[in-house]
């Protein structure tokens, strides 16, 4: 029986792109390596920034901090500004508080940042909950970040939840807590991506997931 929708925030419930990208270009030029077109960068969007420097450009721990140190300092006065809440979202969001779900937020953005971009754009009312990476990333794993989330809901029983995201690190994070995973295909992961991490469905559209959470009400 489901009654609590965690959502990832990035590709979920907002597009991020130009914002993530035009930091992380900022960041690459920092570091004196050629910035990919925007498009050819939207793969970091998702996983932590630590990963993206060290898994997409082979940097060491130490410079994948000095790299995201310099992506934060054009994202927080400027990037998270570049954002774009999903047309449609809020009133997904408030149909779905209405019929009963408990909503909250599991991102691996800094919690703080997330907290910022949600209530700019009005979307902090729907959730009981902002769960996200802490500013030193000690938690920044999808997992760990479902963890605190879940903890802070004061949850015992994970079966009454459903973690909504658009990238195979929001599968697999749930995965690992034996959680089941909705993925949305309209952020920046695709079929194939979501399908084999796990998912165990995939919607293409706000709409149809909507539709889904809906219609496991009506199956309870």
């Amino acid at each position: 029986m489901i009654e609590y929708l965690l959502f990832d925030l990035d590709g979920t419930l907002t597009d991020p792109k130009e914002g993530i990208t035009k930091c992380f270009q900022y960041a690459l030029c920092a570091a004196g390596i050629a910035a990919p077109s925007s498009d050819e960068l939207t793969w970091v969007i998702g996983p932590p920034l630590m990963d993206s420097f060290m898994q997409g450009y082979n940097f060491s721990k130490e410079q994948a901090e000095i790299a995201t140190a310099k992506y934060r300092e054009r994202y927080e006065p400027i990037g998270w500004q570049e954002n774009i809440p999903y047309k449609g979202i809020k009133e997904a969001l408030e149909t779905l508080k209405e019929a009963g779900f408990t909503l909250a937020v599991a991102t691996s953005k800094p919690e703080g940042m997330a907290e910022k971009i949600l209530e700019h754009f009005g979307l902090t009312e729907y959730f009981k909950v902002i769960g996200g990476a802490s500013r030193d990333l000690s938690r920044a794993r999808k997992s760990d970040v479902l963890l605190y989330t879940l903890d802070r809901l004061g949850l015992k029983d994970w079966s009454k939840v459903l973690m909504i995201g658009d990238r195979k690190y929001d599968v697999e994070g749930a995965k690992q807590l034996e959680i089941p995973c909705l993925g949305v295909l309209y952020g920046y992961g695709n079929l194939e991506e979501l399908t084999t991490a796990g998912a165990v469905a995939t919607v293409e559209s706000i709409q149809e997931m909507t539709e889904y959470c809906l219609n496991l009400k009506k199956e309870q």
